[in-house]
């Protein structure tokens, strides 16, 4: 493959100290080298010009539930918190079928790699009736798109009638879920660098499994080496549910089940104290922040700074669209940094919450190839053009991006090929995968 040198950019974000003024070289699908301001590469390679590109790395979406498109600004979920929000949304999503299930996932997909994404983690639980090869349904769309993606064996194990809140028809046995999840295990998981589809292990939460799954999870992702997902401490009914059901706080729950680990991330990680934020970053166990999905249910704010400061990785979700109502990498990016401030203050930099989409995310999902630009690191790259009218005006480019509401990449790579190409995904039928996912969430709807 000859290189191509991505040539002096309008402006670009390493995600680390890094020179790269003059742009970056790639090779074999990944970045070969960084060439410095007014500099030119050290061999011969053909020239993409990004003079009216602003580069980051690809955004990185830690946490999200892709068939959730299917129930996007439901009437009776408008105004609801959480539990109420679930109650509502668990007996439609129980009808799920194996061909809404790919539609939605198309659709969160695509929404994604338009916005600038190159990698999602997404967690599935909704395993019904004829909807066992969920997961390998997941792996196909992923490969049809030519992303990167963390796909989450989810589980729900605690029914209503235990005193949980999923319906019954939503509940599947331990034997079922641990024998899934080690199949799924051996027959996708990618390890090393430049891996595709990874999988993890994530019962959904306190209040839909028991504390025997959480455990036995932990025990098959250490045996095989894979990572561990699950919301908590989410909402204070959550923590309430908690201390009630078990008697302990989210992070002695999480402890007492062997999860308190660098193995682990957590969605959500709003509700915590400063010992509980101590002991997460002494455990390296990581946080998904989901801003957007956070304020539409009014969960609350994550103290994502001092999270951070006590060792913490913090990455950036999307959740799922029937709670954002959206699946934008880079839009979520602006929320975090607004939200933040509205916590910390104004000083909380742009580049800051833009390293939560890159390089902290990469870091929550347990992967230091992708996330900034380096040589040597995957050529996963997301090229925005700040040339409509919301940019006019504006001086930095970088900093454009968030402050001006940038909600669409131009040029999006994966591995050294080009999967957004002038704002749209090749060979794609956008207005037909709206039509048919459209029909299917109507149907899902109305029973």
């Amino acid at each position: 493959m000859t290189p191509l040198w991505i040539k002096n950019p309008l402006g670009i974000f390493t995600a680390n100290d890094l020179d790269a003024g003059g742009g970056l070289v790639v090779a074999d699908g990944k970045i070969l080298e960084l060439v410095p301001s007014g500099g030119q590469p050290s061999s011969p390679a053909t020239v993409f010009d990004a003079s009216g590109h602003v580069v980051l790395p690809g955004l990185i979406n830690t946490h999200h539930h892709f068939y959730q498109t299917l129930t996007r600004a439901w009437g009776p979920v408008a105004n609801a918190p959480l539990f109420p929000w679930l109650q509502n949304l668990y007996p439609v999503w129980a009808r799920l079928t194996p061909r809404s299930l790919e539609l939605a996932v198309q659709v969160s997909l695509a929404e994604l790699l338009l916005s600038g994404c190159t990698t999602a983690a997404d967690h599935h639980y909704l395993f019904p009736d004829g909807m066992e090869d969920a997961i390998d349904i997941e792996v196909a769309a992923v490969r049809a798109m030519g992303m990167r993606a963390t796909l989450t064996r989810g589980s729900m194990t605690l029914g209503e009638d235990d005193g949980g809140l999923p319906p019954r028809t939503t509940v599947q046995s331990p034997e079922a879920i641990l024998a899934d999840s080690e199949r799924l295990i051996r027959q996708y998981h990618e390890t090393g660098d430049g891996a595709v589809v990874q999988i993890a292990l994530a019962p959904c939460s306190p209040f839909s499994v028991t504390k025997e799954i959480m455990a036995e999870s932990a025990a098959m992702a250490e045996r095989f080496d894979v990572r561990l997902h699950t919301h908590l401490a989410e909402t204070i009914d959550e923590e309430d549910f908690c201390k009630s059901m078990f008697g302990l706080r989210t992070v002695d729950y999480l402890d007492s089940v062997g999860w308190l680990s660098n193995r682990t991330w957590l969605g959500h990680g709003i509700h915590f104290n400063d010992e509980e934020i101590a002991r997460l970053g002494a455990a390296g166990t990581a946080v998904a922040h989901c801003p957007t999905s956070n304020m539409r249910l009014a969960s609350g704010t994550a103290r994502v700074l001092e999270l951070e400061a006590a060792g913490v990785p913090v990455g950036l979700g999307v959740d799922g669209s029937a709670s954002n109502d959206a699946s934008n990498m880079i839009l979520e990016a602006r929320q975090a940094l607004y939200l933040q401030r509205l916590r910390y203050g104004a000083s909380v930099p742009v580049e800051r919450a833009l390293g939560w989409a890159t390089r902290g995310s990469a870091a929550v999902l347990g992967r230091a190839d992708i996330g900034q630009l380096a040589p040597g690191l995957q050529a996963d790259l997301a090229l925005f053009k700040p040339d409509e009218l919301r940019f006019s005006g504006s001086h930095d480019p970088v900093a454009a991006l968030l402050l001006c509401g940038a909600d669409r990449a131009d040029r999006v790579m994966v591995g050294g090929a080009w999967r957004v190409v002038d704002g749209a995904i090749p060979g794609l039928d956008v207005a037909g995968l709206i039509a048919e996912h459209s029909a299917a969430a109507r149907k899902l709807v109305a029973g």
